[in-house]
């Protein structure tokens, strides 16, 4: 009886590359990393899962649909509810962590995250239910001083350039402002602030004129003058000059304006001022921001929506804790981000992170490659062995297949001589290398 055949494919919602598209993939991996640790952050590692009392303390709505449980198969069988389940971003966790290690960690407490998370979104283009979200935040003790809110873009732009992924704008703005104005202008309603503000961050989607309408026939009929200042594309000084004017009345958008203000200097002073629009139409969902918040977008790809968001919060860790700890966090979300530059073209497939191939010419040989293989690679160059006795067309093949830029040729008439055949399969040139000085040599031609 012959085996049935399962078809192999990949789950949807998730990403799976090829070899040289992974490498691609972790050298952004590695670049986020390097640069976060070069501002000062540590890195921290929360599990995959936590326990659901914890996870969905602050979710409820959509992202309680979304969450995925974990059961063994035993607690299954005799009826018990999931207690744990798969986180679905890196907030949550960073909040339990810091609320149950708080008395071990120095504050301001800045932490690098990056790990996959998962959600149970619908099967379709762009919406992945296991991604990577490489996140920083400042979590301070009692107080956090705006600072930290202005350095938050200049490492995300310091980032985005060694990435080359293309012109790209910040968007920062913050929330008090627009909260501040309304309360002036006698909008207090909790509620209806809150469709004023969703209907103003729609902006970028359906247009100005759909949005005035909108909050027209919502019955907001006194926002004329905010609606002429935000559409208007002034440059980020005279957008704070005319803001300043308008919300004159309230002190909550002074204060606003003023962290605004600083954010725009200190980026200006770090080098990123010329990627930063104060954007105060954007303001990412009422209850959980609380002041700065930041979107970030690609100039030639606006359809690629965010590749970067966050904020300031007031008390990250209230649910688990008695401390007031606020924070400010950013976030990319580098699966998304990588699948989107991969459909337009923009990632390509990376060299092998082998360097060097040594053929296998005569078998005989075999004790030679080993030993030149660990000289090479004691020397930092990533060595490679083809370890059958193949036709050499054949293992040229293979390594233009895997993308190893170079292989080494040794036969009986090279030892002999005491050298190898140096090969560059890209240009096909060939040199001839001296064995007593070979991994030096092999170093400067990689160069």
């Amino acid at each position: 009886m012959s085996q049935t055949i399962i078809t192999p494919k990949t789950p949807t919602g998730t990403m799976e590359l090829l070899p040289r598209e992974q490498i691609v993939f972790q050298k952004m991996l590695d670049t986020i990393r390097q640069k976060f640790e070069r501002y000062g952050f540590l890195p921290i590692e929360t599990p995959v899962f936590e326990e659901t009392n914890i996870l969905l303390t602050k979710s409820g709505g959509e992202t309680e649909k979304q969450v995925y449980f974990v059961q063994s198969t035993g607690s299954i069988k005799e009826g018990h509810a999931p207690d744990l389940a798969l986180r679905f971003d890196l907030t949550v966790p960073l909040a339990r962590y810091v609320a149950q290690h708080q008395n071990e960690l120095a504050f301001p407490f800045r932490r690098y995250q990056i790990q996959r998370v998962y959600r149970g979104e619908r099967a379709q283009k762009g919406r992945f239910r296991e991604f990577y979200q490489c996140d920083i935040d400042v979590i301070g003790r009692e107080t956090l001083s705006p600072a930290y809110d202005a350095e938050m873009p200049v490492v995300i732009a310091d980032i985005f350039r060694d990435l080359n992924i293309g012109a790209f704008t910040i968007n920062v703005s913050n929330r008090k402002i627009l909260k501040g104005y309304l309360d002036s202008i006698g909008v207090t309603d909790a509620e209806a602030k809150a469709q004023v503000l969703r209907e103003i961050d729609k902006a970028d989607k359906i247009g100005w004129a759909d949005v005035e309408k909108n909050l027209v026939a919502a019955g907001h009929t006194k926002l004329g003058s905010l609606l002429v200042l935000l559409k208007n594309d002034a440059d980020n000084a005279t957008r704070l000059k005319d803001l300043e004017k308008l919300c004159g009345n309230s002190a909550e958008a002074a204060e606003g304006l003023k962290e605004i203000a600083l954010l725009l200097s200190t980026t200006a002073d770090m080098g990123a001022g010329d990627v930063i629009r104060f954007n105060p139409a954007i303001t990412r969902g009422l209850d959980y921001y609380t002041g700065t918040v930041y979107e970030t977008f690609l100039n030639e790809h606006k359809n690629f929506g965010s590749i970067c968001s966050g904020g300031r919060y007031d008390n990250l860790a209230s649910y688990y804790t008695k401390s007031k700890l606020p924070g400010v966090g950013i976030s990319i979300g580098l699966t998304r981000l990588f699948e989107q530059m991969r459909g337009a073209g923009l990632t390509g497939e990376a060299a092998s992170n082998v360097k060097v191939l040594i053929t296998m010419m005569d078998e005989k040989l075999s004790s030679d490659y080993r030993r030149i293989a660990t000289q090479l690679r004691a020397a930092g160059i990533n060595t490679e062995i083809y370890l059958e006795a193949d036709k050499m067309d054949k293992q040229m093949k293979y390594a233009s297949k895997s993308g190893i830029p170079f292989a080494l040729i040794m036969g009986s008439d090279e030892k002999a001589k005491s050298v190898v055949a140096f090969k560059n399969l890209n240009t096909r040139e060939q040199t001839e290398v001296q064995q007593a000085s070979l991994a030096e040599t092999i170093k400067k031609i990689i160069r």
